[in-house]
């Protein structure tokens, strides 16, 4: 299959989280609004003026500094973006926005403040912590809207001057649809059992999306998807099962690497710096507020586990079954960063039901923040995409026989 025609631009915007995009919208005056969660409603943090970026701390080596202030018992997410913090790695941001998703995440940016790691020579630098419900219920929603306005909107104002009226949240809706709705067109290809893209390709560009000024890529985007109407799809035979990847926060693009060159299609990515539900559109109606809608949205379509009532817990099970389903995956493989508590007890009970009540598939796995080279990650991933085929082989047999 032929190099799409993007992919190394794209490639090459992930190597740094200051990417050269970021350097160019700030270079226009543009104030570039850092955040660590999917939590944090992403058409606020880019209004007229203001562009998000969402931290990732790339080829990752050692984590020791942020280990001493985190202990080795954190998440290494939040140990590798203190320890890029610490080297300076982030001071292209003009502000830092964390919301509580996680005791971790509020440790990993009080360290950052602390230590004043951001915002060197930039007098107007804040750090804004979010409260986050755990019900997705109207009480849920009268919190999640004051938060927001209390913590993004109103900062981003007094400090930057940015326009936070209902007319500018709408149009920062506006622009962040047409890169949602390009990136699910872009993700349509991987259905059916000859893909146009390969699951690594596509979360490239997904992952593009998060972590750099959208309007600057869009038109790289809309080329993407020409490109792909009229790409030559997938020899048959070229995956041997293909899977959805389910859980915690991904942005290693080794990780997909590994899993498709062990045999294994990427076709569906219920995780956090994913597309499912990371890049649904927002529909927004003119009788009520443009932040209300923002906010019901993003909590009623949230996946993460800080949701803890009973409608959201089952909802999660439910969400992976009927993207499964639309995305053609024969089995799950459903992973947690080690240490990462919210999606351990997530990644227990809900592998267990999908595979005792749904009846998929499971592998569930631990993995670090850079999987890099991971000999046993592999093994264990080319047993699982065997063990597939050989439940496909006694499907066949059944039905034949």
């Amino acid at each position: 299959m032929k190099d799409l025609k993007h992919l190394i631009y794209f490639e090459n915007l992930l190597q740094e989280a200051n990417n050269e995009l970021i350097g160019k919208a700030r270079k226009k005056g543009r104030v570039c609004v850092a955040y660590v969660c999917e939590n944090t409603p992403e058409p606020l943090l880019n209004l007229p003026g203001a562009f998000s970026a969402r931290l990732r701390a790339p080829r990752t080596g050692s984590m020791e500094v942020a280990t001493y202030y985190l202990t080795s018992f954190l998440c290494e997410y939040t140990r590798a973006l203190l320890e890029r913090a610490v080297e300076g790695g982030f001071n292209f941001a003009d502000c830092l926005i964390t919301p509580d998703g996680c005791s971790m995440m509020n440790r990993c940016v009080e360290n950052m403040e602390l230590l004043k790691a951001l915002g060197k020579d930039n007098e107007k630098f804040f750090y804004e912590y979010m409260e986050i419900p755990m019900k997705g219920d109207d009480n849920g929603l009268n919190l999640y809207v004051l938060q927001c306005k209390n913590h993004i909107l109103k900062p981003l104002h007094e400090h930057y001057g940015i326009d936070v009226s209902d007319a500018a949240i709408r149009k920062a809706v506006k622009e962040h649809n047409r890169v949602c709705e390009l990136i699910r067109a872009i993700g349509d290809f991987r259905k059916g059992e000859r893909p146009a893209i390969t699951g690594y390709e596509f979360y490239v560009i997904t992952l593009a999306t998060y972590v750099c000024p959208k309007d600057l890529i869009v038109g790289k985007l809309e080329e993407t998807l020409e490109e792909l109407k009229t790409r030559e799809p997938l020899e048959p035979g070229a995956y041997r099962a293909r899977v959805m990847v389910v859980g915690s926060e991904v942005d290693d693009l080794d990780f997909i690497k590994l899993i498709e060159d062990s045999g294994a299609y990427v076709c569906a990515d219920r995780f956090c710096y994913g597309s499912l539900p990371g890049r649904d559109p927002i529909v927004l109606n003119d009788s009520e507020d443009a932040l209300t809608q923002v906010c019901r949205q993003y909590m009623k379509r949230g996946q993460c586990p800080r949701y803890m009532d009973m409608p959201k817990m089952i909802g999660r099970r439910e969400y992976v079954d009927k993207m499964a389903k639309e995305y053609g995956a024969q089995g799950i493989i459903y992973e947690q960063m080690k240490f990462c508590d919210p999606w351990a007890y997530e990644k227990m009970l809900g592998s267990h039901i999908l595979r005792e009540e749904f009846g998929y598939p499971v592998l569930a796995v631990d993995r670090p923040y850079s999987i890099s080279t991971s000999g046993q990650m592999r093994t264990r991933v080319q047993a699982f995409v065997e063990s597939i085929e050989i439940k496909n082989i006694q499907k066949e047999g059944v039905a034949n026989g």
